[in-house]
């Protein structure tokens, strides 16, 4: 195992002992064996045991972590262990209750999870106390792999006096103590905002002031940067050069993982840790689509240019409606593979029979006995524990075309001045539906891209030669002048409204709209209004034969230049003369500007042109609507194809690429076993060769993997 890399693919759990031997049940040696004849080959702990590791201030008690390494080490199964920070013991917010966040609702109360203030300096002592007490303990141990950092962090809302002295500190150091210059970048003249000393800053609870607000979010994402790269120094103290440092990141969650996380910086957090590691929940039973899977991943994969991560959380049963049919755990943990992942990690592996995760089921039912979930998993571990399988599909590399460029301080805006509105109220369209839009049509066309931050630089974005900016509201100069340079070399840039509308302090910038940006566009406009459902996008051009479609949330009211194509038009009588979707040369490349939120089948029209606009198209896009594909080079330098099938209905495909078959379609029954004379009915076999066009029959909810 190396620092910055698995050396073969991890397959595991979280598990807890302690929480089994509270009830008197002692069965250690019986979950190691029946996760080792699953193919498990790594566990994770200690990370929400605080209370049980240090029972009271100074009292360190890990038989429970000793228990669980001893017999890891027994079965032959790797640890990866938590520092137990994001879960307090009650003792300390007893000794301390400021160590709990203060939110704009007032003083958190003890109980859940996750409601201290990171920079609380109680919290910050007693913190690093069990950590270096912890990992100095099993450091040396044989069975620790890794280490996982504190748990899907974030700055929790935090506006206690701490968080507030920290940021007013910031600003005079950003200012360089000239109140006159954040007064003026942040418009603070307005409604009397005005700020003349540094001893008089206003609690900023309650401000009007999205400028002044949306630094303090930005400052709270890095605190949360800070305090990852806090606890990785210290575990880097005690650990092994081969032992990695990780952090489970996670999304905007609605009800699953769903976008950009609002208070962590993914591309920035990520620095502080040696493998990028991610929380993947997703819909489940008839709504399993992948594309949480795949965006997840992107995200995650692209947080450091491309190198794998780490699946540190996924579901196997879940909460209520994730109960996976047949077939759909081993297509799921070959999803995550697909998108670059070394690793496929349970949250957790046997369901808890206490608490507020009593029915957010692990792998192992509460009667903790084999259950269809818990085969199907085996499944899965054992085809890949196959060296002519686990090796040819561990470090997937990916050499996607396109990007799309996402920002933080786009989101957080975008929550200020809400996209049908312009008011905090009004409308309910986030940036993130923005996001999930141009990505999901994306994905729907077999289009694979990553993800890059607005301030990446020129040489990155030279990597592309399609970048999408959804509603990339906050855009420094800097980047607007990376974007033309984008376009002038011959890259194909597609953005969609409310893009380039302000610098990155959030104040809107006085030139014609896009700044900076309107020739390259051949654009401009000054004028958008909500559509209220009566107004059809009707289209031309080389988009004439897409059917007119309803503009939704916003309409950009766009004035194109001459020599620019208008791709689609209003059709209401106010609106005629603007145009919707334009596209116009500059220098080398072009740029196509979508000025209102399309419907899903239509975006999809109007990516589909885009893409083989930009000739980023190629034989997985030919086979979308059937058959979802995800490519990549493995470590041998073959050409690996995955083909995965999100759907109750089997499908016959001509075959994209040729090479071998890494994993066949299997057939898995409702014991979640497969179903051997089922199988053997399947014409294509692990080890066989295909060629370009032989027809491929893929089962439903199944997956084949060619590599060659």
């Amino acid at each position: 195992m190396g620092r910055y890399e698995a050396d073969h693919i991890l397959f595991g759990a979280a598990y807890y002992d302690e929480y089994l031997m509270m009830k008197g049940i002692d069965r250690i040696d019986e979950d190691m064996a029946m996760m080792k004849a699953a193919g498990l080959n790594v566990i994770r702990i200690a990370e929400s045991t605080w209370s049980t590791c240090e029972p009271q201030p100074g009292v360190f008690d890990f038989t429970y972590v000793d228990r669980a390494l001893n017999a890891a080490q027994r079965a032959g199964i790797d640890v990866i262990v938590g520092t137990p920070t994001y879960a307090v013991p009650s003792w300390l917010v007893k000794l301390d209750p400021s160590v709990l966040a203060v939110t704009p609702n007032g003083q958190g109360k003890y109980g859940a999870r996750q409601i201290m203030d990171i920079v609380n300096a109680t919290y910050r002592f007693y913190g690093e106390r069990v950590i270096r007490k912890l990992i100095s303990h099993v450091a040396d141990h044989p069975a620790v792999i890794g280490y996982q950092v504190d748990n899907e962090t974030k700055y929790y809302d935090s506006v206690s006096e701490d968080m507030q002295r920290l940021f007013v500190k910031y600003l005079r150091e950003k200012f360089h103590g000239d109140l006159d210059e954040l007064n003026h970048h942040f418009g603070l003249d307005y409604w009397s905002n005005r700020i003349d000393s540094w001893e008089d800053f206003p609690d900023v609870t309650a401000t009007i002031n999205e400028s002044l607000g949306g630094e303090f979010d930005k400052f709270r994402r890095d605190q949360v940067r800070d305090f990852l790269q806090w606890q990785a120094d210290i575990v880097r103290e005690y650990a092994h050069d081969d032992q990695f440092i990780t952090h489970n990141f996670d999304f905007e969650w609605r009800g699953y993982s769903y976008g950009v996380q609002p208070a962590v910086d993914h591309f920035k957090a990520s620095t502080a840790v040696d493998i990028t590691g991610v929380d993947i929940y997703h819909p489940t039973e008839d709504d399993l689509t992948g594309r949480e899977i795949a965006f997840g991943g992107d995200m995650t994969r692209s947080t450091k240019d491309g190198r794998n991560y780490l699946v540190l959380e996924t579901e196997a049963q879940g909460q209520h409606g994730w109960v996976p049919f047949p077939g759909q755990l081993r297509l799921q943990a070959y999803s995550h593979l697909a998108s670059g992942a070394d690793m496929v990690e349970y949250w957790h592996w046997h369901s808890i029979h206490n608490s507020f995760e009593t029915y957010w089921k692990g792998l192992l039912s509460h009667d903790l006995e084999p259950n269809p979930t818990y085969r199907e998993a085996g499944v899965f571990g054992r085809e890949i524990a196959k060296p002519e399988v686990g090796e040819r599909l561990v470090h997937l590399k990916k050499h996607n075309k396109g990007a799309i460029m996402v920002s933080n301080e786009s989101l957080t805006a975008l929550d200020w001045f809400l996209i049908e509105a312009g008011f905090p109220f009004g409308g309910t369209l986030k940036y993130n539906d923005v996001v999930r839009n141009i990505y999901d049509a994306l994905f729907e066309l077999n289009v694979e891209c990553d993800f890059i931050p607005s301030d990446a630089p020129a040489e990155r974005l030279a990597k592309y030669e399609m970048i999408v900016t959804p509603a990339l509201y906050c855009t420094p100069q800097e980047t607007t002048d990376r974007l033309r340079e984008f376009v002038s070399s011959g890259g194909h840039l597609v953005s969609t409204m409310r893009s380039f509308v302000t610098d990155d302090e959030v104040t809107v910038w006085h030139d014609r709209a896009p700044h900076n940006l309107t020739d390259v566009f051949g654009m401009t406009y000054n004028q958008f209004t909500r559509p209220n459902g009566h107004v059809s996008v009707e289209f031309a051009g080389t988009l004439a034969k897409t059917p007119a479609s309803d503009a939704q949330a916003l309409i950009e009211l766009v004035t194109p230049f001459d020599g620019t194509d208008v791709l689609a038009s209003y059709g209401h009588y106010a609106w005629k003369d603007y145009a919707a979707v334009t596209r116009h040369g500059f220098g080398k490349g072009d740029a196509e500007w979508i000025a209102t939120l399309l419907d899903a089948d239509t975006i999809r029209a109007v990516l589909r042109e885009a893409v083989e606009h930009a000739g980023i198209a190629d034989a997985g896009t030919a086979l979308a609507g059937q058959v979802t594909v995800r490519r990549g080079t493995n470590a041998r330098g073959e050409q690996v194809t995955y083909l995965l099938n999100y759907s109750a209905d089997e499908v016959t495909i001509d075959s994209p690429v040729s090479g071998d078959v890494v994993v066949a379609p299997v057939v898995v029954g409702t014991d979640g076993t497969v179903d051997e004379s089922a199988t053997a009915a399947i014409a294509l076999k692990e080890g066989s060769k295909v060629e370009v066009g032989d027809r491929l029959t893929i089962g439903r909810w199944n997956v084949v993997v060619i590599a060659g």
